[in-house]
């Protein structure tokens, strides 16, 4: 199923300098099909928490998740056959991933299917990923461009959470989903975790090479 100008870049790059996102090259644009189709997977996250926390509807709530990934896979297909790429829509995909990802854990932390690790390591991530674009605020960088690691996390962990929601139940689908289900959430986790690690070595990157350029 997730983007202020920023200064114009030095002169002479280092060498394996980190490159600032070409979100800022994007057009103005808001009413665009991608970006309607980012504002549903948005207005679902209410619904997904209320199906999970409310009437435990898991059915009804795995339906929602299903329909996020695919409009998380169709927004950015559209847009590039389209040619309605959007600085909004490069902010409304990841801002939706984050709050699928972060309302799924805090449900199923609630209701006791995964453990608390999981929630700590992946919302500390957000965390940490929310510092970082504080400092690159501060320096008139636009955030920096999904990494592609990000982007197979989260498709790993939108699938792992319908998983281990059937994998809650009962029957001989609990039983074939659970290790399935728990292989993806654990790969999941690793590579959203070493997806923010590379972020925040990027970001250390541009203010290492602010600061050799002699910029405050």
């Amino acid at each position: 199923m997730t983007s202020s100008n920023g200064p114009s870049a030095p002169a002479a790059v280092p060498p394996g300098t980190p490159a600032v996102g070409n979100r800022e090259e994007l057009p103005d644009r808001i009413w665009t099909v991608p970006n309607a189709l980012s504002v549903l997977r948005l207005l679902g996250v209410p619904l997904f928490l209320w199906l999970l926390l409310g009437p435990e509807e898991d059915g009804w709530a795995i339906a929602v998740l299903m329909v996020s990934g695919f409009t998380d896979w169709a927004d950015g297909k559209l847009a590039r056959i389209l040619d309605q790429g959007s600085k909004l829509g490069a902010l409304l995909d990841p801002a939706a991933d984050r709050l699928y990802i972060v309302s799924t854990l805090i449900a199923l932390a609630l209701r006791e299917v995964i453990p608390l690790w999981i929630v700590v390591a992946l919302v500390g991530r957000e965390l940490v990923l929310g510092v970082m674009l504080l400092v690159l605020r501060a320096r008139s960088y636009p955030p920096l461009q999904v990494h592609y690691l990000g982007k197979a996390a989260t498709l790993l962990l939108l699938y792992a959470f319908p998983g281990l929601l059937i994998a809650d139940g009962d029957g001989w689908l609990a039983t074939v989903c659970a290790p399935f289900a728990w292989a993806l959430t654990i790969w999941g986790t690793a590579l959203y975790l070493l997806a923010g690690a590379f972020y925040v070595v990027q970001v250390i990157g541009l203010v290492a090479r602010d600061r050799a350029a002699g910029r405050p």
